[in-house]
């Protein structure tokens, strides 16, 4: 198991190089067969992880510029695990479900340099380190919306960059001088997270550093008022985009609050929970409905997703083991579900070459199988119980209730308000009558539609009844998380109040 996380992490980039020498023809059995491979690395992780420790475990260190403290250095523990795999899965269920054939060679290469460097993401823990990565992710996806995508293709791609791209870069200002007030404290520099944690920083810096890195994590999501990047990015995506941009790309902005902002400011986090609070209500009742407003059925699952994402800061930001637990749970859930239901967009829009609700009507009749697995995600979406968006949903809203039984009230329209778009959605493209002839001879969900699609449906009900095997690995590192929060905060109390008494006695 000795550097399986560096496999992990540049296998895919090592397979996307020694892709250009595949035939094209031969491009999607080599992409199907690698993104297993990188799948099956990932469960070997879960195999060799152990659930009951909750630092990380199979850490990796090597020097890159020494003189600053600059590390190659990836862990993995309970909060990161099931994040990446859901990447690696994800990854996977895409490519076998890619439908693409205009440059599917470069399309391929991608793909797989985009997965090390989401993979990256949520092993370094190295600042700089995450950082590159964190960048590096915005070129392939640049790229995939850019020349695979719709009309407005080039507008949404340079709109997602500069986004994403200018947070991001705010974020790296608050990160090295987090490196700079460790040098001044410990005498030498470190970039190193696991270190940082070890920092007690006066609450005044911390609330500063905690907007520096709140915008960049709080654009990825995205964030109201940071969302408007988000529907044009899906709308112009192809496919593919659309699935990973949902299934992982928005979850690496709620990853990096709960590994970075959490316990490196806790202080600042108890701060700030109300307006993330606030924040996070508007994103889920504004967007939910926006999405009901939609005619394009591609836009009300991108805005759903906002809506989605708004509970899963709640969660976030409840600051307790359950509101925590369940915001990851609900991550690698909404991934799951928002990558089907994206893919399921893609199965209509190549038959028909439209996603607009009045072109459909009566498809429950014509294609039965489809509808059948499109009516479980939509359920799984909305939260209905024994299915895995359930779980995330319940326990994220059980953690803000302990904070505010009123904003958890608030919140939880998202199940009523995305129970009435989504209903309406699906009661306009599969029922009624059929409003177009064309629509008559559409052929149901087949081969390798069926072959990405079902196993996904498995995963929304087998964890929607039994999620033990998720929950009781994120719970140990979250309740480890949550006490590296409080002792740091009574540290800080002691240590003001030490101040205070000394300032006391100088006077006296």
């Amino acid at each position: 198991m000795e550097h399986i996380l560096s496999i992990l992490i540049f296998f895919p980039a090592f397979a996307a190089f020694i892709g250009f020498l595949v035939k094209s023809d031969s491009i999607r059995t080599y992409a199907i067969i690698v993104t297993a491979v990188e799948f099956l690395i990932s469960l070997l992780v879960w195999y060799g992880f152990d659930s009951s420790m909750p630092d990380m475990q199979f850490l990796e260190t090597m020097p890159l510029i020494d003189a600053y403290g600059i590390n190659y250095v990836v862990g993995i523990d309970g909060i990161s695990l099931f994040l990446v795999l859901m990447t690696t899965f994800m990854t996977f269920i895409s490519i076998i479900g890619l439908t693409e054939k205009r440059a599917l060679k470069n399309m391929v290469i991608t793909v797989l340099f985009l997965e090390m460097t989401m993979v990256g993401v949520f092993l370094a823990l190295d600042a700089i380190v995450f950082y590159l990565f964190w960048e590096l992710s915005l070129i392939p996806m640049l790229y995939i919306i850019g020349a695979w995508g719709g009309n407005l293709r080039i507008y949404a791609s340079i709109k997602f960059f500069i986004y994403t791209f200018t947070g991001s870069l705010v974020m790296l200002l608050g990160m090295l001088y987090l490196g700079y007030v460790y040098y001044v404290t410990a005498g030498s520099w470190s970039f190193n997270l696991l270190d940082w944690n070890m920092l007690i920083l006066p609450f005044d810096m911390q609330l500063w550093l905690f907007v520096a890195f709140f915008l960049g994590f709080a654009i990825k999501v995205p964030m109201v008022p940071f969302h408007t990047w988000l529907p044009y990015a899906h709308g112009q995506a192809p496919t593919i985009g659309s699935v990973i941009l949902a299934a992982v790309l928005l979850k690496m902005g709620t990853y990096g609050f709960i590994r970075f902002s959490l316990p490196l400011f806790p202080d600042a986090t108890v701060h700030f929970m109300i307006p993330m609070a606030i924040l996070a209500l508007i994103a889920i009742v504004y967007t939910a409905m926006v999405a009901y407003a939609q005619e394009d059925i591609k836009q009300v699952v991108a805005y759903s997703s906002v809506s989605h994402m708004g509970v899963i800061i709640l969660g976030t930001f409840a600051l307790n083991v359950e509101g925590i637990g369940g915001s990851i749970f609900l991550m690698i859930s909404h991934g799951i579900v928002s990558g089907a239901l994206f893919m399921l967009v893609g199965v209509i829009y190549d038959r028909r070459h439209t996603k607009m609700m009045s072109e459909f009507g009566g498809l429950a009749k014509v294609m039965p199988k489809y509808a059948t697995i499109f009516a479980i995600m939509l359920m799984a979406s909305i939260g209905l119980p024994l299915t895995i968006g359930f779980v995330g949903e319940f326990l994220s809203l059980l953690g803000f209730f302990k904070v505010s039984p009123i904003f958890t009230i608030i919140a939880g329209l998202t199940i009523i308000l995305g129970a009435v778009y989504m209903l309406v959605l699906y009661k306009k493209t599969f029922f009624g009558p059929i409003t177009n002839p064309k629509n008559e001879t559409l052929e149901d969900a087949k081969g390798r539609e069926l072959v990405a699609l079902i196993p996904l449906v498995a995963l929304v009900i087998i964890l929607g009844i039994y999620p033990k095997p998720i929950l009781e690995p994120v719970n140990t590192s979250v309740k480890h998380l949550v006490q590296v929060m409080q002792i740091k905060a009574q540290q800080e109390t002691s240590k003001v109040q030490l101040m205070s008494s000394n300032t006391i006695g100088e006077a006296k």
